[in-house]
């Protein structure tokens, strides 16, 4: 069974900085787009950013723009989603995602293979 797997989240105080990373399990990530998606209870999962499977393009949405950074290291199987000027409204449980049929980032919808989350709280 294709699995992801998501870390590096926690507790931080607004203006600060978190990692998360995504490795796959049993199967590689290198020939598929990776996408992070967030949810808070009581709310629809929305995806927040994707990378392509060569790394070359990226896109973000408006929410985190400028303040999130989504990268891979094919070479370690991993997708890493660097997070800087946390704020309280980023208080969600994050999941990795592929998309298992593109190399390339298409609409979220299309995302099939999910982490199991990991959860991440900003506040003072």
């Amino acid at each position: 069974q294709l699995q992801l797997a998501e870390s590096g989240g926690g507790s931080v105080q607004p203006g600060g900085s978190l990692r998360l990373s995504c490795r796959g399990s049993r199967f590689t990530l290198n020939n598929y787009a990776v996408g992070w998606f967030r949810q808070v209870p009581g709310k629809e999962r929305e995806g927040i950013s994707c990378i392509s499977s060569s790394g070359d393009s990226t896109n973000y949405d408006d929410s985190v723009k400028g303040r999130f950074t989504i990268s891979r290291d094919n070479a370690k199987n991993t997708v890493y989603l660097q997070m800087n000027n946390l704020k309280p409204e980023d208080t969600a449980v994050y999941y990795c995602a592929t998309d298992p049929v593109s190399r390339l980032c298409r609409p979220y919808e299309y995302f099939e293979v999910w982490g199991q989350g990991t959860l991440v709280a900003v506040s003072s």
